[in-house]
């Protein structure tokens, strides 16, 4: 999983298979939120206040719309997403990596 995606926001580079994908402003600040905060839920409130403002902390279709455009580009099948997961009537989160080899190496 981990080798699929790879991410350097010090470069502002995402890689997917070992391409270079293009996000636009908003999908990688987008991104950047969900995986500074990897391994926790972030709310739509939250996520919309960060990415386009205080607002528009209500207008939810926003978020909806670019969750989808970064699983089109960032996970292998967007309909049963690995990477950015939905937390029903909440938010999103981002799998933590770190924690989930770490749960490997032990297991």
């Amino acid at each position: 999983l981990i080798d699929r995606l790879q991410i350097d926001f010090a470069r502002r580079e995402v890689l997917v298979a070992g391409e270079r994908v293009h996000l636009r402003p908003t999908e990688y600040r987008l991104l950047y939120h969900l995986v500074q905060n990897a391994g926790y839920v972030q709310t739509h409130q939250m996520l919309l206040t960060k990415v386009w403002g205080p607002e528009y902390r209500d207008e939810s279709h926003y978020l909806r719309l670019y969750i989808t455009y970064l699983r089109q580009k960032l996970e292998e099948d967007p309909a049963t997403p690995k990477y950015i997961l939905t937390e029903r009537g909440v938010g999103y989160r981002f799998v933590d990596f770190q924690q989930q080899n770490g749960a490997e190496e032990r297991g």
